[in-house]
C-alpha cells in the first residue's frame, strides 16, 4: 500500500528569521510537519559564547516564545514540528518546551536528539559538534513525538528524518533518501526558495516581493516531491527560485551527507503548475564514511577604523593616513593588518556622502592590547593632524574577541546519535552500515558551443547567481534559464575567465562543477574568507553577495541571447 504524500513546511531559515512564519504556516493551509532551522557556523560560536555565561542557555531562545504563541494551535491540528533550535543545549530545550506546554496545559509529547556535541574531545574549542543525520528525528516521531528539537544536525535532515519515519525508508534506500535531501535543501533557508534573495527579482511585480511566504514541500514516497507554499501568500516559486537554492553553499555533484550522498547532476526541475515545481530523478549513494565536525574557537582579537575621505585627493590622503598609521603603530604593529579603500565617491558629487570615500583598517591579533587603545589612540591622535576633511565613521573601540571554524572528520561510530523519547527512553541510532568514498566525477558533456558575436555586456543579463559560504570558502552557483543561455555560458565562463572577472580569487583555488540538468555550474573559491565568518576577514564574510557581483561583471553575450 502507498502511503500518503507528506507535506513538510519551513518556518525558519536561520536565527533572527520572522518571528511570525510558525503561525503563518500554521494559518496558511495544510501540512503535516514543519521544519525551523536555526544553526550556522557563527550561531554556533554565538550560542557557544551564551553558553560560557549560563551553562543552562546555549538554545535558540526565539524559538520557544514562538512556540508559546503557536503550540496550542499545532496541537489542534496534528502538526509537528522538528527543529534544531536545541543547538548547544537540546534536552535543556526540550525540557523548557514541556515547562511551556504543561503551563499552558497543551498535552504534547516532547523528544530529542543528542549525541552531536563533541567539545570534550576537542580541546581549545568553543564548541564541536557532528553533523547528524536524519533518523534520530525518525525516532523520536515513529515513537509518537508531537515536538522533536534536535542540536546540530544537516540542515536536510530535519526533512529527512520525518520523511523516513512517515514512509518506512530505511537507511539503504538511498534514491529516496536523496530525494528528501534536495527537498531539504530547498526548504532549509526558507524564502530564498519563494523570491527572497532572487538574481530576476526586477522582472516581478514588487508586491509579489515585499513580503515572500514561507516554502512547503510534498514528499511522495519514491522521494520525488513538488515544491510550494501556501496560497496566497507573498512570493513566488518556479523553477529559477528552486535552481537558485539548490545552488546555494553547495559544491560538486556529490553533495555529501551523514543518511545519504545525493547526486546533484541527476535532479530534474520541471514546472508543475502556478507556484510548482516538481523535483524528481534523484539519485542517491551510500553516505561517506566519515561525519563532519564543525569547531568554533576563539582566534584572537579584533578592531577596525573606517576613515572618510571628501572630494579632491582621494589616493593621496589614503597614502598619507596609511602611513601615519603604520609610524604610530611602531615597530611591532598587530600580526595582520588589512586596508582597502572602498571608492564610493563621485566627481562634482551633489552631496558629501557621494563626494566621500571610505577607508577601512582591521587589524588582528593575539593580545589584545595591540589592537585595542594602542589602535584607538593613534587613529583619534591624528584628528588634527592628518588630512584635510578627516573624520571616522565611529570612533574604535578596545577591541573585540573573534571566532575560527574548521572543519574536522571522524567516522560515524564515534560519536553516541541517540533519540530521547518524550517518556525517557533512549534509543540508540546505529551508523550506517553502507559507506562510499566520495570519488570525483567525471566531467560532463557540455552542449555545442555558442559561437555567435557579441557584445560587452553584463553577465546578469542572461545568467541568475547565488553565492554563500562553508567556513573559509565561499561557494557561486551561476544558471542560464533558456538551453541557447546555457550553450554560451558552459564555454564562455570557465575557471580562468571567472578568475579575471572575481580577481580577488586569482591567486585561490577555484574549482569549477557542471550541472548540465540545472543548466548551472557551480564554482568553489578556497580561502576566499579567510577563517571564516566569525573572523570577519572580508567586506562580505559570508560571501552573500559574490554572485552578484559577479554577474555585474561584462562579458561579450551574443545579441541573440539579450
Amino acid at each position: 500500500m502507498t502511503a500518503a504524500p507528506l507535506r513538510i513546511g519551513n518556518f525558519s531559515g536561520f536565527y533572527g528569521d520572522r518571528f511570525s512564519a510558525l503561525r503563518e504556516m500554521l494559518d496558511g493551509g495544510e501540512v503535516d510537519v514543519l521544519t525551523g532551522d536555526y544553526l550556522a557556523e557563527l550561531t554556533m560560536l554565538i550560542l557557544a559564547r551564551d553558553r560560557l555565561k549560563d551553562p543552562s542557555a546555549g538554545y535558540a531562545r526565539t524559538f520557544l516564545r514562538q512556540l508559546e504563541d503557536t503550540l496550542g494551535l499545532a496541537h489542534e491540528k496534528g502538526v509537528r514540528i522538528v527543529t534544531n533550535a536545541g543547538g548547544l543545549n537540546p534536552a535543556g530545550l526540550a525540557a523548557a518546551i514541556r515547562e511551556s506546554a504543561g503551563r499552558l496545559d497543551i498535552p504534547v509529547r516532547v523528544a530529542h536528539v543528542e549525541g552531536d556535541d563533541l567539545t570534550a574531545r576537542h580541546p581549545g574549542s568553543l564548541a564541536a559538534h557532528a553533523y547528524l543525520g536524519g533518523f534520530g528525528v525518525a525516532e523520536c516521531l515513529r515513537a509518537g513525538a508531537d515536538v522533536v528539537v534536535t542540536g546540530r544536525v544537516t540542515d536536510a535532515a530535519l526533512v529527512t528524518g520525518p520523511a523516513a519515519a512517515h514512509f518506512g525508508w530505511k537507511p539503504d534506500d538511498h534514491d529516496r533518501l536523496a530525494g528528501a535531501v534536495v527537498a531539504g535543501h530547498v526548504l532549509e533557508c526558507g524564502a530564498q526558495a519563494t523570491g527572497g534573495n532572487y538574481a530576476f527579482f526586477g522582472e516581478r511585480d514588487p508586491r509579489d516581493l515585499r513580503r515572500p511566504g514561507f516554502p512547503l514541500a510534498e514528499l511522495h514516497e519514491d522521494g520525488s516531491s513538488v515544491v510550494t507554499k501556501h496560497p496566497g501568500t507573498g512570493g513566488f516559486v518556479d523553477v529559477g527560485t528552486v535552481t537558485a537554492q539548490l545552488l546555494y553553499e553547495t559544491g560538486g555533484a556529490r553533495y555529501a551527507g551523514p543518511d545519504v550522498t545525493a547526486r546533484l547532476d541527476t535532479v530534474t526541475l520541471t514546472q508543475d503548475g502556478p507556484d510548482q515545481v516538481r523535483i524528481e530523478g534523484v539519485r542517491g549513494e551510500a553516505p561517506p564514511p566519515t561525519l563532519k565536525v564543525g569547531r568554533n574557537r576563539l582566534g584572537g582579537f579584533r578592531n577596525e577604523v573606517v576613515f572618510v575621505l571628501t572630494g579632491l585627493d582621494i589616493e593621496a590622503k589614503a597614502a598619507l593616513v596609511r602611513e601615519q598609521m603604520g609610524d604610530a603603530l611602531g615597530a611591532s604593529p598587530p600580526a595582520d593588518v588589512r586596508w582597502e579603500l572602498a571608492r564610493t565617491d563621485r566627481p562634482d558629487a551633489g552631496t558629501e556622502e557621494t563626494a566621500s570615500a571610505l577607508l577601512r583598517l582591521v587589524v588582528r591579533d593575539a593580545d589584545q592590547q595591540k589592537v585595542g587603545r594602542v589602535l584607538s589612540g593613534a587613529a583619534i591622535e591624528l584628528a588634527l593632524a592628518s588630512y584635510p576633511g578627516f573624520h571616522v565613521v565611529a570612533p574604535p573601540g578596545k577591541g573585540s574577541p573573534y571566532g575560527v571554524f574548521e572543519d574536522v572528520y571522524v567516522p560515524h561510530g564515534d560519536v553516541d546519535h541517540v533519540a530521547v523519547l518524550h517518556d525517557g527512553r533512549r534509543i540508540t541510532v546505529d551508523p550506517p552500515q553502507d559507506t562510499a568514498a566520495l570519488d570525483a566525477v567525471p566531467p560532463p558533456a557540455l552542449p555545442s558551443r555558442c559561437r555567435r558575436a557579441g557584445r560587452p555586456r553584463p553577465l546578469g543579463r542572461v545568467a541568475g547567481a547565488r553565492s554563500g559560504d562553508k567556513g573559509g570558502n565561499a561557494n557561486v552557483g551561476v544558471w542560464a534559464r533558456t538551453d541557447d543561455a546555457w550553450r554560451w555560458l558552459a564555454h564562455e565562463l570557465t575557471v580562468e575567465r571567472f578568475r579575471e572577472l572575481i580577481p580577488e580569487a586569482r591567486d585561490l583555488p577555484v574549482s569549477r562543477h557542471a550541472l548540465p540538468n540545472l543548466r548551472a555550474l557551480n564554482f568553489v573559491v578556497e580561502g576566499i574568507l579567510g577563517e571564516g565568518v566569525a573572523a570577519q576577514a572580508r567586506f562580505d564574510p559570508q560571501a552573500k553577495a559574490l554572485g552578484e557581483w559577479l554577474r555585474s561583471r561584462h562579458a561579450d553575450i551574443p545579441e541573440v541571447l539579450l
